[in-house]
């Protein structure tokens, strides 16, 4: 089949001659039709990402149709993090906490990035038929920031209506936040990212208010979210949230540095770590989509697979003006 093939540090071939995967017990095929690039791709493509040595085909933002079993042809999206349904984590239904969670993209499991890739079929969401499949490639990074705005409104000790919440880092997963953050009843919510020609999506995205940079020294924010997640980023965070806030950290630029340790416990701040979603918060997610609580989910564009070399660059470069590109096998 034809793939999109990782293959070294800022390197990456298509391929026709890939093998397509094979489906284990309880899995199906999914013929790819769209797949969006996600930060941790772009850390593998860089070569930062011990965790997906090359060769290796990435991608795991997937929707698409399936084409094997008894729900063949039906159009669905995918939760691409497999679990075992069986440890005490995924029994108490935080399957992100498997210990031995696997996901597309990451040895053993192939990614995206191709004509077709194999999921369990509990890992699939189906799209309604007026629903555009591109969008639905959207449900995973949105996932994530459910997820983590889920824990942090749940932490605060401020009604969401009443919370001024700052997202840092303007990218899908910061748009991601900034959008559910509106759908669980936040006002007040600002957005801050350093590259111009991205500001105007983000600002047509929502009613946010969309800024280059923090510079008021003073505590204001009830949630502060991390979407970056590096040394400077965390810095600010620790700076600007209130005594009695909440940050919420989601990025995985760096893994150091940053946090203000003693403001932290002294102001008793909460600090959240998050990773994922539960497959709840994946439904949960689509069907806020699907309502239009997140908004038209407008704000990516889209590239030949075949062209995915150039599309990472041009997002490692900062050229490209909105928060999402979607691949199409």
């Amino acid at each position: 089949m034809k793939a999109l093939v990782y293959t070294g540090p800022e390197t990456m071939v298509f391929r026709g001659d890939v093998p397509p995967p094979q489906a284990h017990d309880d899995e199906v095929i999914i013929d790819v039709q769209a797949v969006g690039i996600c930060g941790s791709d772009m850390h593998a493509f860089l070569g930062h990402d011990e965790r997906r040595p090359a060769p290796l085909v990435l991608g795991h933002e997937a929707a698409g149709k399936i084409a094997t079993g008894r729900r063949a042809g039906r159009r669905v999206t995918v939760n691409p993090l497999v679990t075992c349904m069986q440890c005490e984590a995924c029994q108490s239904g935080r399957t992100n906490l498997c210990a031995s969670r696997q996901i597309i993209s990451m040895p053993p499991r192939p990614g995206a990035f191709a004509e077709q890739v194999a999921i369990p079929e509990r890992n699939l969401v189906e799209v309604p038929d007026d629903f555009p499949i591109e969008k639905a490639a959207l449900c995973e990074p949105l996932a994530c920031a459910w997820h983590a705005v889920r824990l942090g409104i749940a932490a605060s000790f401020i009604p969401p209506s009443s919370a001024r919440a700052l997202v840092i880092g303007g990218g899908p997963i910061g748009i991601g936040s900034a959008l559910v953050l509106a759908a669980f009843g936040v006002k007040d919510i600002s957005i801050v990212e350093p590259n111009p020609i991205r500001r105007p999506a983000l600002a047509k995205a929502g009613p946010f208010h969309v800024v280059d940079e923090i510079t008021d020294s003073k505590a204001a924010y009830d949630i502060a979210i991390d979407a970056f997640g590096g040394k400077p980023t965390r810095a600010l965070a620790s700076r600007i949230v209130k005594p009695g806030g909440v940050i919420i950290h989601i990025g995985l630029a760096s893994g150091t540095g940053g946090l203000d340790i003693r403001r932290l416990t002294l102001q008793e701040v909460t600090f959240i770590g998050t990773y994922c979603y539960t497959m709840k918060d994946f439904t949960d997610t689509f069907a806020a989509m699907t309502a239009g609580r997140l908004g038209p989910l407008n704000w990516f564009d889209m590239r030949a697979l075949d062209e995915g070399l150039s599309a990472f660059r041009d997002i490692r470069a900062g050229h490209n003006a909105a928060p999402k590109l979607i691949l199409k096998p």
